[in-house]
């Protein structure tokens, strides 16, 4: 038997190692595959969310089109309110889903301490007045209604043109109640699939009544409020069945005590009558551009902490007639701009001037300046 060539044993060696690895990675890759053919071959799983656990093995759950079903699961530990993965077949609760999957969660905004103040508000002073009576003062000292022997007004509709501070308003009244302000989008409601809408309309009325003391504003309300036709197309009447889920909510809702529904519309003419039964906005709050001594005091607002040389308000208070009080923020914020592109340290009221022509030149051509609310 001839001798081994020790020569060759490190580069066999080295071959050993080469070839473990490419064999422990072929392994690996052939598991991953395995788990994703696993994963393609399971029937997908229905999404719902639990409305009532009782007890520790069944809890209640609603699906998106609405249907309730009475379901098994594992001995989770469910709260009404999660979001769950069902079997297609037996329906039975495979897992709990993070709720931040959740559509209702993407379609509002959710501010539980508010930092707008009244004195962020330039004029305004009558609508104000009214917000405190019919809107703070219930949430803040409800006994008074109750001494009067009279209930507060249920919900209040802010009407008017974009920009002119319905937003802004509602914040305020939030942070001087020490409410959460739950912000919803009426267009955000719309949705495409059947049934979807009015749970969203379920979902953040009661999340409302969690909050309490919460203030529900929902914006833009005549995209899922206005008047209804009989020649509605699909899309419509899934728009209306979103809107009888509202009126339902808001007949119920004027109950509950913590807790007050505001919505705003820049066309209260298209709303459906019925939005506006007494008992659900009973209280119509209109806003309107700023006069000249309104302008006035929203310049001092937003340039109350600007460096300005030579800038009369008073001045610019009378040449922006027409504007909102998001056009004047909005022209503030971009003469400063202006003075930062020029190398300045301060503002001037050329600057001001600039940036009205901007904004001005901007709205001919309908071109979003979409800094601002």
């Amino acid at each position: 038997m001839g001798a081994v060539n020790t020569d060759n044993v490190p580069e066999l060696r080295k071959a050993v190692v080469r070839l473990t690895r490419e064999r422990d990675a072929a392994q690996k890759e052939a598991r991953e595959l395995s788990r994703a053919i696993q994963n393609m071959a399971q029937p997908p799983l229905l999404v719902a969310q639990v409305s009532r656990v009782l007890s520790k093995n069944y809890a209640i759950v609603r699906t998106p089109n609405s249907q309730e079903f009475l379901v098994p699961h594992p001995n989770f530990e469910l709260s009404a309110g999660d979001t769950v993965a069902l079997n297609q077949n037996t329906l039975a609760i495979v897992k709990i889903l993070p709720s931040n999957i959740d559509a209702f969660v993407a379609s509002m905004e959710l501010d539980e301490k508010p930092r707008e103040t009244y004195e962020d508000i330039g004029g305004l002073r009558e609508i104000l007045q009214d917000i405190r009576e019919v809107v703070e003062l219930p949430l803040i000292h409800p006994e008074v209604f109750t001494k009067m022997g009279i209930e507060p007004p249920a919900g209040v509709l802010l009407e008017g043109p974009p920009g002119t501070g319905k937003t802004l308003v509602a914040r305020a009244v939030a942070n001087a109640t020490h409410a959460t302000f739950i912000r919803l989008v009426g267009s955000e409601l719309v949705q495409k699939f059947i049934g979807e809408g009015a749970r969203i309309v379920r979902e953040i009325f009661a999340l409302a009544r969690e909050k309490s003391p919460s203030i529900l504003f929902i914006d833009e309300i005549d995209a899922v409020a206005s008047r209804r036709t009989p020649d509605s197309q699909v899309s419509d009447r899934e728009v209306q069945r979103t809107l009888m889920q509202l009126l339902s909510e808001l007949d119920g809702f004027n109950q509950i005590k913590g807790v007050k529904v505001l919505a705003a519309s820049n066309r209260p003419d298209i709303l459906d009558p019925a939005i506006l039964r007494p008992g659900r906005f009973d209280r119509i709050i209109h806003f309107s551009l700023p006069e000249e001594k309104d302008r006035g005091e929203i310049l001092k607002i937003h340039t109350r902490r600007m460096p300005l040389r030579n800038v009369d308000l008073n001045h610019l208070a009378k040449i922006t007639d027409g504007m909102s009080g998001a056009d004047i923020r909005g022209m503030c914020t971009e003469a400063a701009m202006f003075a930062i592109r020029g190398a300045l340290d301060y503002i001037t009221e050329a600057q001001f001037i600039q940036a009205m022509s901007k904004l001005k030149k901007d709205h001919l051509e309908q071109k979003p300046h979409n800094l601002y609310m």
